[in-house]
């Protein structure tokens, strides 16, 4: 950490928490999973990455069926979605022949853990959005997002401040807002992202990865499908949380051993796409997603004929999947592809 600075905006704060290559939390250890802070639908259950797999299958016959193309999983994790997806594959020969997987991972640590899982499978791993020089290309991003550092705006007394934290003290960390002018943000963003909000989220990295993707979906072809937690209001609202085993810390005081995440405003998401050009086909609960998608159907095949503590156990985590009080309605699934295509399979509405 630099400590000639007496200040950190925020975002740059949260990037050393989590990605500084000494202490940062994903550089050091594996937060996934039960003894980790946290998990991830694919960890819960299988049927998860089935239906990824189903949907994706459903978007290359959208596609025509090419020969060749790219499936690129944003932030691995632990690499568990892209394994069960290749068990999966096997049923479906010609979308396997056609089918690249590409992992774009930053994290040296996590790249390791993925590796040595999928050391069997012909993957390629990227550091760099601009090392895809083909396509078309399918993005999957689940939980990508939300673990990019933001920055935040808060609106005090009619004037536009910027969060920071104070480092000056390295036992007393503190968050300070500072002035700032609101428009060289919205120059940026390209339209009036501060128009009846009281406190702004703003990840710039974020808004970097959709500009190298959308400038592939445009010239190559291909979508982003986004599985996240996030709302759809208009109004934004402070979503910062740092956890720790599963529980929530203060985050200026366990720097490094804590996941700091925020939830995605897919409204903005929306406008930030549209800006650049993209069009986004629908944003749905993972509830209704995972449920149009053939879940239900699935868990029944796959239970059928298992002893009930297996098929009990099938059921209960699907629940945690798409019950209204779990993951079902706070996670969200979107779409986005360039402005030519049109595809709804898996957001029609109830």
């Amino acid at each position: 950490m630099h400590h000639n600075k007496k200040y950190l905006a925020l975002d740059k704060f949260i990037y050393q928490a989590l990605y500084n290559q000494k202490d940062g939390f994903y550089m050091k250890k594996n937060p996934f999973g039960v003894k980790g802070d946290f998990i991830t639908s694919p960890n819960i259950s299988i049927l998860f990455s089935e239906m990824i797999l189903i949907w994706s299958i459903a978007f290359w016959e959208k596609l025509k069926f090419p020969k060749k193309f790219n499936l690129i999983e944003l932030g691995s994790g632990n690499g568990e979605m892209i394994l069960q997806m290749i068990k999966s594959f096997q049923k479906f020969a010609a979308f396997q022949k056609a089918c690249r997987i590409i992992i774009f991972e930053k994290s040296p640590y996590l790249k390791k853990i993925q590796q040595k899982k999928l050391k069997q499978f012909d993957i390629k791993w990227i550091k760099n959005l601009n090392e895809i020089s083909d396509g078309p290309n399918i993005f999957v991003a689940n939980e990508f997002f939300d673990a990019l550092p933001i920055k935040q705006f808060y609106k005090i007394k009619k004037k536009w401040t910027e969060r920071y934290v104070d480092i000056a003290n390295k036992n007393n960390f503190k968050f300070i807002n500072k002035k700032i002018n609101i428009n060289s943000l919205e120059d940026k963003v390209g339209f009036k992202i501060s128009k009846d909000q009281k406190i702004i989220e703003y990840s710039p990295l974020s808004h970097k990865y959709l500009k190298d993707i959308s400038k592939i979906l445009i010239s190559k072809n291909g979508a982003l499908l986004i599985i996240d937690y996030g709302y759809l209001d208009v109004l934004m609202s402070n979503t910062l949380q740092s956890i720790k085993k599963h529980k929530k810390t203060n985050m200026l005081s366990s720097m490094g051993k804590s996941d700091i995440t925020y939830q995605i405003n897919f409204k903005l998401m929306e406008r930030i796409s549209k800006k650049l050009k993209l069009k986004s086909q629908g944003i749905t609960s993972q509830r209704n997603f995972l449920i149009n998608m053939g879940i239900l159907h699935r868990a029944e095949i796959i239970s059928k004929n298992l002893p009930f503590s297996k098929k009990a156990d099938i059921y209960f985590r699907l629940k945690r999947l798409i019950d209204k009080n779990q993951m079902g309605d706070l996670f969200k699934v979107m779409l986005i592809t360039n402005e030519k295509i049109n595809f709804k399979t898996g957001f029609k509405l109830d």
